[in-house]
């Protein structure tokens, strides 16, 4: 028996990555698994993970910035698997640069995909969610939130979801939805590897010299978060809301 069996998950970028690897946890845990991403390539791999486990998914295309493309997916999700219990905000991407260098497309590709996404899933997950009085929401910040150099977008769209996890908790408490985010730190994606490489560096060096600088002497696997999404949309969690917690191996 698993902890979250019974129920149904939309993760968001679920391709690759945090996204992917929250997934086949989720999966592990007994639930039904919707797996929503622009590019749903990457999606097969991960359908593939969740079967051979014996578990559920469902793929479905979805530009989390286009409204009718959420609103969509989120209804083929719950007429195929006939609920919905748990949303996973984790679709993000990267246009980094110095302020003085970043383009009008840089700012409004990451703004509308972190933050007008988020708030687009999040309003279609809770007219769900409300009708059956339980749900809960996980939104993926960073410690970029805090400010870092290069970031202006990404640290701006991600101090946003915090403001919006905290209030989402206060309007949806009340009818049984907790909504937190986690702000993972350095985490060894293909994502932050590609930008290492576009922005001169060996990916591997920069791991290295990251690591010697973390608490914990290491970088961030994405299975490091997604162990902390399963507790926070798990029964274990429900006293648990409004909260940003730091998976970043160390103090933030």
């Amino acid at each position: 028996m698993g902890k979250l069996d019974g129920r149904v998950a939309f993760v968001t970028g679920a391709g690759r990555g945090i996204g992917a690897a929250t997934a086949l946890r989720l999966a592990e845990d007994g639930a039904s698994v919707i797996l929503a991403d622009i590019d749903t390539e990457g999606c097969q791999q991960v359908l593939a993970d969740i079967e051979r486990i014996d578990a559920k998914g469902l793929i479905v295309q979805c530009n989390v910035a286009d409204k009718a493309m959420v609103e969509a997916a989120f209804q083929q999700g719950v007429e195929h698997f006939g609920r919905l219990d748990i949303l996973v905000n984790n679709a993000g991407v990267l246009r980094d640069n110095l302020l003085f260098k970043m383009s009008d497309d840089d700012w409004e590709t990451v703004m509308n995909v972190h933050l007008r996404g988020a708030f687009l899933c999040s309003r279609a997950a809770q007219a769900y969610m409300v009708k059956q009085r339980y749900g809960r929401i996980v939104s993926l910040s960073s410690t970029s939130a805090l400010g870092n150099r290069g970031q202006a977008n990404y640290s701006t769209a991600k101090a946003g979801l915090q403001g919006l996890t905290r209030t989402l908790a206060i309007e949806l408490g009340p009818f049984g939805i907790t909504t937190n985010a986690v702000a993972p730190g350095f985490i060894d994606t293909e994502m932050t590897r590609a930008t290492a490489r576009r922005m001169g560096f060996d990916p591997q060096e920069r791991i290295e010299a990251a690591s010697k600088v973390i608490p914990v002497r290491r970088v961030g696997q994405p299975r490091d978060v997604a162990n902390v999404i399963c507790f926070l949309v798990s029964e274990e969690s429900s006293y648990v809301n409004g909260q940003i917690i730091y998976v970043a191996g160390g103090p933030h």
